[in-house]
């Protein structure tokens, strides 16, 4: 029994110095996800205390502040915002995650039909661009569009006859407004993983498509989607994990946190920051991401486990 352990202990090491070069590669990653993602877990024990910093600093604050189990869980779930930043949060994450999918296949089968291949990556690169903007730069183009005075959109009502619209008052645009912006931000992003997978198609495929006079729309019907398939099936799990997740940028830059917009705009992230930020209430928004953590955690589960009893080859894990 010895020798087996010695053995695979020699095994390792043998296999981390063999692949030193990649395993450097991965150590800055690793070390990011370790300090920011796994020692934090542990502060979620405040979801569960009545937290107050005090000058002792964060541990010595952790450690006076006395227990309240659920009760920052409860005054979540009693405030009379609690359906509408569910729906909104909810209800914006599906819608997004429909139209980004679509439209990001979609782009990316025009992409890979295109034979000019310099034209691709100008296309490319020009998709890509909104993607590294952020969305406090992305506010005041948008501004330039929406100003109720100076905007383009109002100006362009007005001269021809018609009266301009309070844009950051009025709510029946913004959904739309919104959705826009989602996909048109994460367009060319989204779209490199499933140009990849297309690219991987074999041309036989095609080949004997067009020698049985398949058309193009039928060869991207019976060839193309089939094979996109269990790409599909991984991102749309990774997608519905985060469900319970905003881009908290787009929800609260883009309407310039609008009181007058909040039935519209208001979701759980930005109802954490707001409340944080009127309240100081640490508790109640650590409840709310744990909340958020645990919540989207189980849909991944579940939405994995749908995926792998249809189809064992799409399952994420």
């Amino acid at each position: 029994m010895k020798k087996a352990t010695t053995k695979k202990k020699k095994s390792f090491w043998k296999n981390v110095f063999r692949y030193k070069a990649l395993l450097l590669m991965v150590l800055p990653g690793f070390v990011w996800f370790i300090f920011f993602f796994y020692i934090p877990v542990l502060a979620n024990v405040v979801a569960f205390k009545n937290f107050h910093y005090s000058a002792g600093g964060f541990f010595q604050s952790l450690k006076e502040s006395p227990w309240v189990g659920f009760d920052n869980f409860k005054y979540l779930f009693a405030s009379n915002d609690a359906w509408l930043i569910t729906r909104n949060t909810i209800g914006y994450n599906l819608v997004f995650l429909a139209f980004n999918v679509f439209f990001a296949i979609a782009f990316a089968i025009v992409m890979s039909e295109l034979r000019n291949k310099k034209l691709v990556k100008v296309y490319h690169t020009m998709s890509l661009l909104p993607y590294f903007l952020s969305w406090v730069v992305i506010q005041y183009f948008l501004g330039a569009f929406l100003n109720p005075d100076r905007g383009l959109i109002n100006s362009l009502i007005v001269q021809h006859g018609g009266k301009g619209i309070m844009w950051y008052s009025t709510t029946t645009w913004w959904p739309f407004i919104l959705l826009f912006m989602s996909v048109w931000k994460g367009l060319g992003y989204n779209s490199i993983i499933y140009y990849a997978s297309i690219m991987g198609i074999s041309d036989t495929y095609y080949e004997a498509a067009m020698v049985d006079g398949a058309s193009k729309w039928q060869q991207i019907k019976n060839i193309t989607i089939p094979q996109l398939l269990p790409m599909m099936s991984v991102l749309l799990i990774i997608n519905i994990g985060n469900i319970f997740r905003s881009d908290f940028g787009l929800f609260y830059q883009l309407p310039k946190n609008s009181g007058a917009l909040y039935e519209v705009t208001n979701v759980l992230d930005t109802y954490v920051y707001n409340s944080l930020t009127a309240t100081g209430d640490i508790g109640m928004a650590s409840a709310a991401s744990l909340y958020q953590s645990v919540v989207g955690t189980c849909i991944l589960l579940i939405t994995n486990a749908i995926v792998r009893r249809m189809d064992p080859d799409g399952a994420l894990f």
